[in-house]
């Protein structure tokens, strides 16, 4: 198959954004999971109000706990994060509100909790956390809710374009992002998977593996206007990587500068 053939069907089942939705994107810089690091655990309060001071944009993390509620953690366990262990989701947000982040007194954060604080100050890209098996209604709507009146930039975006499908029906206004990776999937099946997920998630932008620019795929989405973030940019080299073949970098460590 010729890849090119499948160009036509990107503008036509997933055309490129109205500037208006995601115009705040291109020239932004994103703190990935905040501004972390000396004492300030990732996707902590602490880790935002420091990108926040900075004029930095956040990145975070969404898992659903088992009532229903869009917390701010990245890992489907707390072991690596927390003192406690054990799946995230079988906890209440109560209980998981009361866990301490490692290393801190900060304890997770609900979303509706992270953007009180962010209050519009700095835009905000929501990573939606999800499994292949599990179903992503759920916390989808749980995101949906917690966003309800909020008025500052912000998108959503997961890897998952069930995801961005979920949006795209039942949240229109909100921003949708699809994260991509090309690691272990660059053959032809994986290229047209690639096309597939557009399709699917309908997306505003991309946000890229660094690892993976310049990508053929990449660049021909962004040159038809959907704009591309990428990540994680650790390094000066990335940086500079980063500002030839992407519109907005996710940073963090010496990728901050």
């Amino acid at each position: 198959m010729r890849l090119s053939l499948l160009t036509p069907l990107d503008r036509w089942l997933a055309p490129a954004p109205r500037v208006s939705r995601v115009g705040w994107l291109p020239g932004a810089r994103f703190a990935h999971r905040g501004l972390h690091g000396d004492g300030l655990p990732e996707n902590s309060p602490s880790a935002f109000a420091a990108a926040k001071a900075r004029g930095w944009g956040i990145e975070c993390d969404v898992q659903k706990s088992s009532d229903d509620q869009a917390m701010v953690f990245h890992d489907f366990e707390l072991d690596r994060l927390t003192a406690e262990q054990g799946p995230i989701n079988v906890r209440s947000s109560a209980q998981l509100g009361a866990i301490m982040l490692s290393g801190s007194t900060d304890t997770i954060p609900s979303l509706r909790a992270v953007l009180d604080q962010i209050s519009g100050a700095v835009p905000i890209l929501i990573e939606i956390k999800s499994k292949r098996k599990r179903p992503v209604p759920a916390i989808c709507l749980a995101v949906r809710r917690a966003l309800e009146g909020y008025r500052g930039p912000h998108a959503i975006m997961s890897f998952d374009p069930r995801v961005g499908s979920w949006f795209a029906r039942h949240a229109p206004l909100t921003p949708r992002g699809l994260v991509v990776t090309e690691e272990n999937d660059k053959a032809l099946v994986g290229r047209i998977r690639r096309h597939l997920w557009l399709w699917l998630a309908k997306p505003d932008f991309l946000a890229y593996d660094i690892r993976d620019l310049p990508s053929r795929f990449a660049a021909s989405q962004r040159k038809r206007g959907i704009p591309v973030a990428t990540w994680t940019v650790r390094s000066t080299e990335l940086r500079e990587r980063a500002a030839h073949h992407a519109d907005a970098p996710i940073a963090e460590g010496a990728g901050v500068g």
